[in-house]
């Protein structure tokens, strides 16, 4: 490849159809799209650790280097490998947006062989003043392909694929991690021999993760005319301002940040709390690690499962009660440990006490994926293209301002007397701080679990057709209406945020009226009883279709009282003649909730609605049925309503 900066501009035509979506996280692995990109994240990502750790057991436990205490060596490590994201993450996600990210990405592996070829005589020669600079090169080789990284999953991704692919490289990166530490740590122990086995292995993993780079497919720049503002600080404040307008993409960058200081606490607190709390051996802590690494990379592969294949944010709140509720029981569950010294990992094993602290982080991990996952899909999904790389660039910097302030804080707390159990205690509430404030101020988190929570656990919900919603642009979806939970039904079933216009009475229902006011849906009255109201609804329904978002509509204006679908009422030709005039296209999605009619949350004859919770049962079936997008221009009320009469099905 050219080392001419021109060249990264060139961007290959791309296949004219996408190719069909894999039918699961798994199988991206055998497409081109997605493998080579993988594997070359995973030996980049195990070449970063194997080389930090095998480093830092060398100067803290075979070379005596007296301005490199052992104390301070792997402190100073890690602060030389972060430094690079704050010094160069806004420019690098500015060439992320203005470069073809394949050339980009070829010419980063290029610049990682050539840092490990420097790290090889480094470690031959013991010459810990070149093994620090090879540190902040492969910091700054972070730095350039985490923007990259994050930019070219959804541009060779669907939306139903989006979620599973994160899970994918999110699971494979803990997984690296881990494997770096492990095989660095071995292999720098054998005696005379381990420096220059590692020093083979840098450079062998620099080579393979280039080979795996070659066939990463063409990715065109998405603002090639990008022209790059150098200061750091001014870049990465006017990145922020543009996430800001897009609160659930700022929210989700703060949240993954926050994510960031959970881990980094944990991970920086494990030698001290298997020694110290645990009384365990090296072993005991590389296990805690291994623990929590699988954990992570479990959570984020159940991630597609969990959310039906759709970037599922109502996971988020999962992960983060999750995480809330396992870090104040690790803590409850080092006062139930047996009093020893020295364990080896048999002996701790052994102890019965200490599986439920195992299953705790284990857990914790596990939520730490499921909190992660969504919230990165959403960024990816919700950015715009054109400055989607210098986003997750700015996200990179806020990560590693969270990750140094993580290390201050927890060290304060430990010189003011506080446990490593009791940092882990504080950190669980505060978890549960931070959460509420970030699902209070971005609702649609919040809603999605509800509505996750709704067809998961109360109703067994079976989606058909959803793909025809659109991914992006104005539309109105239209579904009969049958319960008082049908609104919450349709969230669960649409990637996007859905506005509904819905009969004012419903906001007077206990506990369903404040989760409607939380969605924004917009009440609406008859004509003849409130014409204020009336007239507000159209107005904020037109204001919605405006800004490129999603309406939802009951057209029948009022749930069915026999089961039967009612008459189309006409409001819906009234938003499309402004929608017209307002110079939009805007397509009609049909759409019908089947067998929710005789549930606890509709009514049913001589019971009213939420009567008698089980008279269904547990996870009864419901169903939607979704029909293909109808233009604005063929949109009569009456054969709308054919059309949802159609995906009903046959009356018994």
């Amino acid at each position: 490849m050219s080392h001419d900066p021109g060249a990264l501009t060139a961007a290959s035509s791309l296949p004219a159809t996408p190719p069909p979506a894999a039918p699961n996280q798994f199988a991206l692995l055998r497409q081109r799209r997605f493998a080579p990109f993988f594997w070359t994240q995973f030996a980049g990502a195990a070449n970063d650790n194997l080389f930090k750790f095998a480093f830092t057991v060398m100067v803290t436990y075979q070379l005596s280097v007296s301005w490199l205490p052992p104390a301070m060596a792997g402190l100073v490590i890690g602060a030389l490998f972060i430094l690079p994201f704050l010094l160069f993450s806004a420019t690098c996600g500015q060439m992320a947006d203005k470069y073809d990210k394949r050339a980009l990405i070829l010419w980063v592996k290029w610049l990682e062989i050539g840092i490990m070829g420097l790290a090889a005589a480094g470690f031959y020669a013991q010459n810990v003043p070149i093994l620090l600079v090879c540190t902040f090169l492969m910091g700054l080789h972070s730095t350039i392909f985490g923007p990259v990284k994050f930019a070219y999953l959804p541009f060779h991704l669907s939306e139903r694929e989006l979620t599973g692919g994160n899970g994918m490289v999110e699971m494979g990166t803990f997984v690296a991690i881990l494997l770096g530490n492990v095989v660095g740590g071995l292999m720098i122990a054998v005696p005379e021999a381990g420096a220059r086995q590692v020093a083979l292995a840098c450079v062998a993993l620099a080579v393979v993760g280039r080979l795996c780079a070659q066939r990463i497919p063409p990715t065109p720049a998405t603002d090639p005319s990008l022209r790059i503002n150098w200061n750091p600080v001014s870049e990465t404040w006017r990145n922020l301002k543009l996430a800001h307008q897009q609160l659930a993409v700022f929210r989700s960058l703060l949240g993954i940040s926050w994510m960031w200081f959970v881990g980094a606490v944990f991970l920086s607190n494990f030698p001290a709390f298997a020694k110290e709390v645990l009384h365990g051996n090296e072993q005991v802590a590389s296990m805690l690690l291994v623990v929590f690494s699988v954990g992570v990379g479990v959570g984020s592969l159940l991630c597609e499962r969990l959310s039906h294949r759709h970037v599922e944010i109502g996971l988020v709140p999962l992960g983060a009660i999750g995480m809330t509720v396992f870090a104040i029981d690790l803590y409850f569950a080092t006062h139930a440990l047996p009093p020893h010294a020295g364990y080896t990992l048999s002996g701790f094993l052994a102890q019965p006490a200490h599986w439920r602290l195992i299953v705790d982080l284990a857990l914790l991990s596990l939520c730490a994926g499921l909190y992660s996952v969504p919230m990165y899909a959403l960024i990816q999904m919700r950015s715009q293209p054109t400055h989607r790389a210098r986003i997750i660039a700015a996200n990179n910097i806020m990560n590693s301002i969270f990750m140094i302030a993580s290390s201050v804080i927890a060290g304060l707390m430990l010189k003011a007397g506080m446990s490593i159990p009791q940092i882990f205690l504080a950190l669980g509430l505060a978890n549960a701080v931070v959460a509420c404030y970030i699902f209070l101020l971005v609702p649609e988190y919040l809603l999605r679990f509800i509505a996750w929570i709704l067809s998961r656990l109360v109703y067994r919900y079976k989606i058909t057709g959803d793909e025809a919603i659109p991914a992006e642009g104005p539309a109105v979806l239209v579904a009969n209406h049958v319960s008082f939970v049908d609104a919450v039904l349709l969230m669960a079933a649409s990637p996007r945020p859905i506005r509904f216009i819905m009969d004012h009475q419903i906001f007077k229902v206990p506990v369903l009226g404040a989760v409607f006011r939380l969605a924004k849906c917009i009440p609406i009255a008859p004509q003849k009883d409130d014409p204020e109201t009336y007239e507000r609804a159209f107005a904020e329904a037109a204001k919605v279709l405006r800004e490129g978002d999603l309406l939802g509509i009951f057209p029948e204006g009022g749930i069915t009282r026999d089961g039967q679908l009612q008459p189309f009422r006409g409001g819906l030709m009234k938003i499309l003649a402004q929608a017209e005039a307002d110079g939009l296209r805007v397509p009609v999605v049909p759409m019908a909730l089947t067998n929710l009619w005789g549930s606890y949350f509709s009514r049913i004859e001589r019971q009213g609605a939420m009567t008698h919770p089980f008279r269904r049962g547990l996870f009864s079936r419901v169903g939607l049925n979704v029909g293909q997008p109808v233009a604005a221009t063929q949109v009569t009320m009456d054969g709308l309503r054919e059309r949802v009469a159609a995906l009903l099905g046959p009356r018994p």
